[in-house]
């Protein structure tokens, strides 16, 4: 069914099943347009209906979904709590109130272990992808392995590095184009919070 469409219908079908696949809900008329390349609602609004025509997805609603092969009734989701912010440069407190919750796949959520969600704040981890107001979904445990991204709290206050430890030393590395970010050298009094499993788009909440 996607021979006869163009390359940016293409690229709009990926983003759109991608998007119901990993986050449960369809993209915005301006995200179909960042990978398309159009100019207003008008042009995305088009490729939308270009899509429903070859059959790959319907809309109800204000939402899109997809059929046939590709249908979204098999993708399970589970609700995970935003939890606050967590700072990716100076350590900072992690609130602990729930501010909302996200549905998240569960191929990204798995089932038997617990999760939660912080946004990020800071450049302290922007070359291993991590950028200020990006949502981190966590796996809550508290060991870790070399290399992990890893939420510590460190005195009640909470932070994201990357987790080393040698001959009873953790270092928490960061890892940034900013360096006056300097490593986190600890010998005890640091408990691992979670892993970072998944970085989610800062605008789902």
């Amino acid at each position: 069914m996607t021979n006869n469409l163009s390359d940016k219908d293409k690229k709009a079908f990926a983003l759109i099943r991608n998007k119901i696949i990993h986050y449960g809900e369809s993209p915005s008329l301006r995200e179909i347009n960042e990978v398309t390349g159009g100019k207003s609602p008008r042009s995305a609004s088009l490729v939308v209906d270009r899509l429903i025509d070859a059959g790959l997805i319907k809309k109800v609603g204000r939402q899109l979904i997809l059929i046939g092969t590709q249908s979204v009734a098999s993708v399970s989701t589970i609700d995970v709590p935003l939890v606050g912010a967590v700072t990716c440069g100076t350590p900072a407190l992690a609130e602990e109130n729930i501010q909302t919750y996200i549905p998240v796949s569960t191929g990204l959520a798995k089932k038997g272990s617990k999760y939660f969600i912080l946004r990020a704040v800071g450049d302290s981890m922007n070359e291993a992808g991590i950028n200020s107001g990006d949502l981190l979904l966590i796996r809550q445990q508290d060991t870790a392995l070399d290399g992990d991204k890893v939420v510590a709290l460190i005195n009640d206050e909470a932070t994201v590095k990357i987790f080393e430890k040698a001959d009873g030393v953790v270092v928490l590395r960061p890892k940034s184009s900013n360096k006056t970010h300097k490593p986190i050298i600890l010998t005890d009094n640091c408990m691992i919070q979670g892993v970072v499993v998944a970085i989610l788009p800062g605008d789902l909440y």
